[in-house]
């Protein structure tokens, strides 16, 4: 159908194009195949083996870091959202009616002291 793959929603180049995908990871450079034969030594494999593991710490902690900051402003929008709409349809709410207030029919007094009692104290 000739589209552009940057408009179509679905594709990488959308993705990576609206910042949806992380483009400039570093990390993505260490899985590129090679089609070179390779003598292998020991000692290399092992360090690339623990490598790897550190290699894989750091992508997830990117993309979480990246996931977070792509949520960062969803609550407070959210949160407006819902104002908004709360302030379009307030009518809808019903309005809670008010118990009468009735007041106590005998309120209790204290005794007054007399003057000599209160000097004393």
């Amino acid at each position: 159908m000739k589209r552009n793959p940057r408009k179509v929603k679905w594709t990488k180049a959308y993705r990576r194009l609206h910042g949806k995908d992380m483009t400039q990871d570093s990390t993505f450079e260490f899985e590129r195949k090679r089609n070179r034969p390779e003598r292998y030594d020991r000692n290399v494999t092992e360090n690339t083996l623990k490598a790897i593991k550190k290699i894989d710490k750091i992508r997830v902690d990117r993309e979480e870091r990246h996931i977070a900051k792509r949520m960062k402003g969803k609550k407070t929008k959210e949160l407006r959202e819902a104002v908004k709409e709360l302030e379009q349809s307030i009518y809808l709410v019903p309005v809670p009616e008010k118990p009468p207030v009735t007041l106590p029919d005998k309120v209790p007094v204290p005794p007054k002291q007399s003057e000599e009692n209160r000097m004393e104290e």
